[in-house]
């Protein structure tokens, strides 16, 4: 990827819209809003669906966000898909095709870390074609 824009951001927002308990592996469907800061600033809104393992702990997630903002200095919007699976990882890519604005064009991968003490960060590798 040509360019790298980081930062930190923070979960505004976490509102589970539906749960079916089951005893093997129960799904949710959840909302969440978050505000970045850094190299890439603004708002997104986050349509998750997940599955827990037959303990209750998080199994595997899908999720699409809808990033407005600013991106080093370009302004517009685009949407993220998220993947993951057990603790080895999280792909988040940026679909192609959605980006919009001075965002038009844009492409790449998302990746994020949460430290100890909570913190969210990211950096956002990207190409704009």
């Amino acid at each position: 990827m040509g360019s790298k824009a980081s930062g930190a951001f923070e979960v505004t927002g976490f509102e589970p819209v539906e749960t079916e308990e089951r005893t093997d592996a129960p799904f949710g469907r959840i909302r969440i809003s978050k505000t970045f800061t850094g190299g890439l600033s603004g708002t997104s809104e986050v349509r998750m669906l997940s599955v827990g393992d037959a303990a209750g702990a998080p199994a595997s997630y899908v999720a699409v966000e809808r990033v407005t903002g600013e991106l080093d200095g370009r302004k517009g919007s685009f949407v993220l898909q998220h993947a993951a699976w057990d603790t080895s990882g999280v792909t988040i890519r940026v679909v192609p095709g959605t980006g919009a604005g001075e965002l038009a064009g844009l492409t790449g991968e998302f990746h994020l870390a949460v430290d100890e003490a909570g913190k969210h960060t990211y950096v956002l590798e990207y190409e704009l074609g």
